[in-house]
C-alpha cells in the first residue's frame, strides 16, 4: 500500500472517533470537498494542512503516514499519548483556532444572572480578539447598586476554542486567587453572527465565594457603537427592562423553569 493510500485509510480510521466529517473540518478550518479528497486517496493536503490535521489528532505527521496495521495498533487499541506537559494539556485545545472563530472575533455583550443582582440581567462587555495564533477573551463587568451597598467591578481574560459544535470560553479574573469562569455556547451557523446562546458557571460575589450556573447570551455589538458607549451600557436591569432585548430577555426567562436556583455569570475585560 502506498503512502496517499495509508495516509487516507488512517485518517478515515482517526476521523471515526470524532463525530461527523462535517465537525472535524469545522474544528480543523478546512473546507470540506477538499477534505474529503484526502480521505478518498485522491489528493495529499500541503504541508501547511497536513500539519494541522496531525495537530487536530494529536498525532505526528509521519503517523498518519505509516502502515494502517502499525497505525492501528499504536493509536486505536493502546492507550492515547497525553500532552507532554501540563501547559500543553491546557493550551492545546485552543491553539489553531484562529480560522475557525474568526468571524466571531469582535465586541459582545454577554447577559446572564447571578444570585449577586437576583431576578436582574446582568450584562457585561465581551472581546474576542486573535493573538499569536490563540484567540483570546477580555471581560468586563461593572455594577454598582442604588444604595451603594454592591459595587461590582471585576476583569477576566481567557482563552476560546470551538470543539464539535460548541465554542468554549475558560476565562480567570485578573486578581489574586481570582475565580475561573466556563462559558460554553451554540455556535451561529449563519454568516452574520447576532446572537450567541448557551450557558455560563461562575462564582458570585455576594452570597461570597456562591457557585452558580446559568443560561447566558452574547450579542454582537455593532461597529457603529463606540467602545466606551458599549461600556457604559453594562450594567445590572430588570428582567422587564426595555434597555434588554426582547431575544434576551425571553432566552433568560426560559431558564427558569429549567434550573434548579436562579443564577448565572460571565465576565470580560
Amino acid at each position: 500500500m502506498g503512502r496517499m493510500e495509508s495516509f487516507a485509510e488512517n485518517l478515515r480510521s482517526v476521523c471515526a472517533e470524532y463525530g461527523s466529517i462535517a465537525q472535524v473540518c469545522r474544528e480543523i478550518g478546512i473546507n470540506r470537498q477538499q477534505f474529503n479528497r484526502y480521505l478518498n486517496g485522491g489528493g495529499m493536503p500541503s504541508a501547511h494542512n497536513l500539519r494541522r490535521i496531525a495537530r487536530h489528532f494529536d498525532l505526528t505527521e509521519a503517523d498518519l503516514f505509516s502502515s494502517h496495521e502499525e497505525f492501528t495498533r499504536r493509536h486505536i487499541f493502546s492507550q492515547k499519548r497525553t500532552a507532554s506537559g501540563p501547559v500543553d494539556l491546557m493550551t492545546g485545545p485552543f491553539r489553531d483556532q484562529t480560522e475557525t472563530l474568526r468571524r466571531y472575533l469582535g465586541f459582545y455583550h454577554s447577559h446572564f444572572q447571578t444570585p449577586t443582582w437576583d431576578g436582574m440581567i446582568l450584562r457585561s462587555l465581551i472581546w474576542l480578539y486573535e493573538k499569536d495564533g490563540y484567540v483570546m477573551s477580555r471581560s468586563v463587568e461593572r455594577v454598582v447598586a442604588e444604595d451603594g451597598s454592591v459595587n461590582q467591578k471585576s476583569r477576566y481574560e481567557g482563552m476560546v476554542s470551538q470543539r464539535g459544535n460548541r465554542v468554549f470560553v475558560v476565562e480567570h479574573e485578573m486578581v489574586r486567587d481570582g475565580s475561573i469562569v466556563e462559558t460554553i455556547l451554540t455556535p451561529s451557523h449563519r454568516q452574520q453572527v447576532k446572537f450567541l446562546r448557551g450557558m455560563t458557571i461562575g462564582v458570585a460575589w455576594r452570597p461570597h465565594v456562591s457557585p452558580y450556573a446559568s443560561r447566558a447570551i452574547w450579542k454582537r455589538i455593532e461597529s457603529r457603537v463606540s467602545l466606551r458607549e458599549a461600556l457604559q451600557a453594562c450594567g445590572a436591569f430588570s428582567s422587564q427592562s426595555r434597555n434588554i432585548d426582547p431575544t434576551v430577555r425571553a432566552f433568560l426567562g426560559e431558564q427558569q423553569d429549567q434550573l434548579p436556583s436562579r443564577a448565572s455569570r460571565h465576565v470580560l475585560s
